[in-house]
């Protein structure tokens, strides 16, 4: 009965949930200039049916999860509305300006006003167009807001399948002693989950961003056993094989070439012998054919520089080029998860990350 109760309240504040977030996606559309695909691009987008049927198969898995006990129902299953309605308005507000400068092609307001700031060059974007980039309290206040206007309700979700694979592994290891670091924790959502599920599990929460890892702190600070560091994720401020565990959600497409690699480096460097390294990140092209013509528009809409290298990125070979060995990988709506592990005894003649 308690089952057939929660997956009762779990399809209605799901459905509510989509509505919610799918409504503003259209009226953002409606407010938003339309941009002029080329006839071919245009004629192989997936049509809004084949969006919410995927949708609708993330949440059913998401829910086969909870039910077979790989991770509870989210935290703010049942959330107060009045945050809700206060970042919708935001978001309302912000998006004039974010459609200024999509219209102007405007990506550099953040270098102009920090060129001298201490953050790597190409960390001083707005990102999506949107205002302040990652640098300032009201982008961190609106950045899950506007992440989950993206999708349709559907980023948390797709950052639970990342859940299923902790799971396992915590299994096997047990709490005591084990430690997790989430790289670019953002805002904490996800790492929120995390203690949700496994309160005594020692968490660090690592983000440029000193705005965001002050929304993270917040976030968290129902739970205790959790450390908070402002730092890049290609140097990592900490000893080398400190962590059993690590996680990077949407990371990667943000950065360059060079830094992907510098930071499937540090990650290598950061694991112990046999831990574990959880990647949640894009779709990448191929992987589901019929949302390349998406894949392809994204950074054309939302200012994404390093989108479309990434997606072609042969993830096995950066990560093996770094020392962890790939164990599997799987799609989840417009996310791709991969887990990759480092091999206890290194190969003779590798060389070491």
């Amino acid at each position: 009965m308690a089952a057939r109760l929660d997956k009762m309240l779990y399809g209605a504040a799901q459905g509510l949930r989509v509505s919610w977030y799918w409504g503003q996606k259209l009226l953002a559309a409606a407010a938003s200039e339309p941009e002029a695909l080329p006839e071919e691009l245009r004629r192989r987008m997936p049509d809004r049916a084949r969006l919410i049927r995927d949708l609708r198969r993330l949440l059913e898995r998401d829910w086969r999860n909870i039910e077979a006990g790989y991770y509870r129902l989210p935290v703010d299953l049942i959330a107060n509305p009045l945050p809700r309605l206060r970042r919708s308005r935001l978001f309302f507000a912000d998006l004039r300006r974010v459609e200024a400068r999509r219209r102007a092609g405007d990506n550099s307001e953040i270098f102009r006003s920090l060129r001298h700031s201490p953050y790597p060059r190409y960390y001083l974007q707005n990102f999506h167009f949107q205002t302040d980039g990652y640098l300032s309290r009201r982008s961190a206040e609106l950045y899950d807001h506007q992440v989950e206007v993206l999708f349709g309700g559907a980023a948390d979700a797709m950052r639970r399948q990342v859940l299923v694979p902790l799971h396992h592994e915590l299994r096997q290891r047990g709490l005591d002693g084990t430690r997790l670091l989430d790289i670019a924790c953002g805002t904490g959502r996800f790492l929120r989950e995390v203690k949700n599920n496994y309160p005594r599990l020692a968490a660090t929460a690592l983000d440029l961003s000193p705005f965001y890892l002050a929304a993270a702190k917040h976030n968290l600070a129902p739970w205790s056993g959790v450390g908070f560091v402002a730092a890049p994720a290609e140097a990592a401020p900490f000893a080398s094989a400190r962590f059993d565990i690590i996680t990077a959600i949407y990371l990667f497409h943000e950065l360059p070439a060079k830094q992907r690699r510098l930071v499937a480096g540090e990650i290598a460097r950061l694991l112990k012998p046999g831990g574990l390294f959880i990647l949640l990140d894009s779709l990448q092209r191929g992987d589901e054919p019929e949302y390349d013509a998406l894949i392809e528009q994204f950074p054309r809409r939302f200012h994404e520089p390093y989108f479309a290298d990434y997606v072609r990125e042969d993830l096995a070979a950066l990560f093996g080029s770094a020392g962890l060995r790939a164990e599997g990988s799987e799609l989840a709506y417009f996310s791709k998860l991969a887990v990759f592990r480092k091999p206890l005894r290194q190969k003779r003649g590798a060389r070491p990350a």
